[in-house]
Order: C-alpha cells, then sequence, then structure tokens
C-alpha cells in the first residue's frame, strides 16, 4: 500500500514538517537509546524506550515524505513501523525486525511477559541504526 493509499483511508494526513520539528524528533528519539544502554534499567524497561525511539525515528519519515499519522486511528506504530519501506526505502526483512520488537513491548506492557537482556540489548543496536539510517536519509533529501 502506498503512502497516498493511506492518505486516502485516512491512516495518515498530509502534514508539512518543518526543521525544528523533525530535529525535535530526533532529539528525543537519540536520548532513548543512551537511557536504554544503561544497565540499570530492567529489560523491560531499555526495550521501551528502544521502541519509542524507533517510532520516533520512524515518524521522522514519515513526516519527512509530508505526512503524519493520523490520531483518531489506531495501530499508529505499528503504521510508522510498516511504511519504512515507502517512507525511506527499508528492507521488508529489516522491518520484521522491528515489527518483532513492537510485538514484545506489547507483550511486556499488556500482558506482563518478561524481556530478555538480549532482546533489549538488540532492539537498541538496531534503534541507533535506524535513527542513523532515516537521518542520513533526510539529510540526501535536503540536498
Amino acid at each position: 500500500m502506498t503512502l497516498e493509499n493511506l492518505l486516502r483511508i485516512g491512516k495518515l494526513k498530509a502534514h508539512a514538517a518543518d526543521e525544528r520539528e523533525i530535529a525535535r524528533l530526533f532529539a528525543s528519539a537519540e536520548r532513548a537509546p543512551k537511557d536504554a544502554s544503561v544497565a540499570m534499567p530492567s529489560s523491560d524497561s531499555r526495550l521501551d524506550l528502544a521502541h519509542r525511539a524507533l517510532t520516533q525515528a520512524a515518524l521522522a519519515a514519515v513526516m519527512a515524505n509530508g505526512y503524519r499519522p493520523s490520531t483518531s486511528e489506531p495501530g499508529r506504530q505499528q503504521l510508522l513501523i510498516q511504511a519504512l519501506p515507502k517512507t525511506f526505502g527499508m528492507a521488508p526483512e529489516r522491518v520484521q525486525v522491528l515489527e518483532a520488537y513492537r510485538k514484545a513491548r506489547n507483550q511486556t506492557d499488556y500482558r506482563g511477559v518478561p524481556v530478555s537482556d538480549a532482546v533489549a540489548r538488540e532492539c537498541v543496536e538496531d534503534t541507533r541504526r535506524l535513527l542513523a539510517d532515516v537521518r542520513a536519509w533526510i539529510e540526501v533529501r535536503r540536498k
């Protein structure tokens, strides 16, 4: 499904993000993996912080394309992650990994299922990579 189709069915709304808005998202998103790398928080908390950052990076990619998710529609985080191949060309295999983190976070938040240290650590690293990739993609688009 294209971004235009998501707009047509109400999952996205047109949005002209300025550089400051996207910069604020990145600043917030970049703080989260740093916080999540500290050994003191639980693995659940580290996953939650990293997941928040990856959805902010995905939101920046959507906004850089001139859209934002509809706040009246459920599933915004899932939509942001699944739109990454359309927003900046992420490989679908990588989206599957990010989706697995989203599902693990949901299991922790809504069912109390613990997250392993390994999964939290992997999510932090994949989030750092996503942030760098989206930032580089946005920089190329600006030129």
